[in-house]
């Protein structure tokens, strides 16, 4: 009688071992708080476009650059908020080179740019969107990536976030300035 429990119980702890899988896990975790900062310098980049003549198409894809980082800051906190996880990560680099490290801009090519002259800002402005953007596309591929994230909604702007800087840099490489 006592074996007959003792498989019985094994069964059944066997049947309940098939749990639903993880809601998000450490890498959908550190694609978040890592694309949080490096959108935040993508807006602070092309809000720069306002105070400078630059072409209006150019502008418009600041704009909508603008408005779409937006939109995905506010989503990745209430997730991040949701999962009870801070919106910060860790600030040593060390603990994001399994994650290709930081995708930010320097400080310096920053002040570089806040401070070019008006005939030097629309070039330095297009190289330094553009490798943001680039560094965007990078840290969205760590997620969906053979050891990323689980997250349906996370991978979902992963894969978003891939298509829509890749379009960018595109058009950011055939404007003529």
């Amino acid at each position: 009688m006592r074996v007959w429990l003792a498989v019985v119980a094994l069964l059944l702890t066997g049947c309940s071992a098939t749990a639903a899988p993880p809601a998000y896990n450490a890498a959908d975790v550190m694609f978040l708080q890592m694309l949080i900062p490096q959108n935040q310098q993508g807006i602070e980049i092309v809000r720069l476009a306002r105070d400078h003549a630059l072409p209006p198409s150019l502008k418009e894809l600041a704009a909508a650059i603008e408005s779409t980082q937006l939109t995905e800051v506010d989503d990745m906190k209430r997730w991040l908020r949701d999962w009870g996880q801070p919106e910060t990560m860790d600030m040593n680099p060390q603990a994001h080179a399994g994650h290709g490290g930081m995708k930010m801009t320097s400080p310096d090519l920053l002040g570089t740019l806040r401070t070019a002259p008006s005939g030097e800002f629309s070039r330095k402005f297009l190289d330094v969107l553009t490798g943001q953007q680039q560094g965007a596309v990078e840290l969205a591929q760590t997620e969906n990536g053979a050891s990323g994230g689980v997250n349906a909604q996370a991978r979902d702007l992963a894969r978003r976030v891939i298509e829509s800087r890749t379009a960018e840099v595109k058009q950011l490489l055939n404007f003529k300035v």
